[in-house]
């Protein structure tokens, strides 16, 4: 039997402690506020925009869209960063991809104050976490570890397989499980004889953005698989990373897509945004 390990009771529980923290800090003098910038006409990047501000609206936090345009230099957009960065008002911010041709992510990111960087993108809060020191986690890769504990998943000794070596979940992911006294491997593209290692896994953390690549060949009987992909499909749907129908009835637990890593990803950007309006 493999259950389903939702994240939207975990959402909403991180998203209570932020409304009222946002109330607290408002009535303290200190509104928080996110801004998001845009540079992309990309609907489902357009999507998760709306979704993020949605939240953020629920919760008492002012959410600003900057949207500077598909054709955005990469000049016009390191500029809005910076100024970002240094408005008091401005508590979080986060630069949203895909990103105009020419236009670096990591060199752009670089210019987001680490104290705001509350999706952990500037290369300054990666190189932080990976040396264990204080710093904003990538939002995707936290959610991974607040899944697993929430559903009661040890993971101190156990061995974790990471599939995905991005920067925006897969090596972070990996730092916060090695932070959390489990033995990891990252796989990737050039692995040889991916199932042969991820059938190992007491953990299977899969972040590689293609579409149902990981089936029950790839599982072993009784591990925890954490589906981090949201891959489009025709009708407009969106699928994981996992083909769920064939892992169902080997792995112990599976994240559903959606419902799973996402709802708690944009809950701990806004919970990131409170604790950096705390200052």
């Amino acid at each position: 039997m493999t259950a389903t390990l939702s994240g939207t009771e975990l959402a909403a529980g991180i998203r209570a402690e932020v409304a009222a923290a946002a109330a607290d800090l408002t009535a303290a003098g200190t509104p928080p506020r996110l801004a998001v910038v845009v540079a992309t006409a990309d609907e489902s990047s357009a999507w998760y925009v709306r979704s993020i501000a949605r939240a953020a609206q629920k919760t008492g936090i002012a959410c600003s869209v900057v949207d500077l345009g598909e054709t955005a230099t990469p000049q016009r957009i390191r500029a809005e960063l910076t100024a970002l960065s240094a408005d008091p008002a401005v508590h979080g911010i986060i630069l949203q991809t895909p990103l105009p041709a020419g236009a670096v992510f990591e060199d752009l990111a670089a210019s987001i104050d680490p104290a705001k960087d509350v999706d952990g993108a500037n290369p300054l809060s990666l190189g932080r976490l990976a040396a264990g020191l204080p710093a904003f986690a990538p939002a995707t890769a936290e959610a991974v570890l607040e899944l697993l504990d929430s559903h009661g998943t040890p993971l101190s000794g156990a061995h974790a397989v990471v599939v995905g070596r991005s920067t925006v979940v897969g090596k972070p992911a990996a730092h916060l499980l090695l932070q959390r006294d489990a033995t990891v491997t990252v796989c990737h593209s050039r692995t040889k004889d991916l199932a042969a290692v991820t059938r190992t896994a007491d953990v299977l953390v899969a972040a590689v953005g293609r579409p149902e690549l990981i089936t029950a060949e790839h599982v072993g009987e009784d591990s925890v698989v954490i589906d981090v992909g949201t891959n489009p499909t025709p009708d407009g749907g969106l699928v994981g990373d996992v083909d769920a129908g064939s892992v169902t009835g080997r792995a112990a637990g599976l994240t559903p897509v959606p419902g799973g890593v996402g709802p708690v990803t944009t809950a701990l950007l806004l919970q990131h945004t409170v604790t950096s309006a705390r200052g």
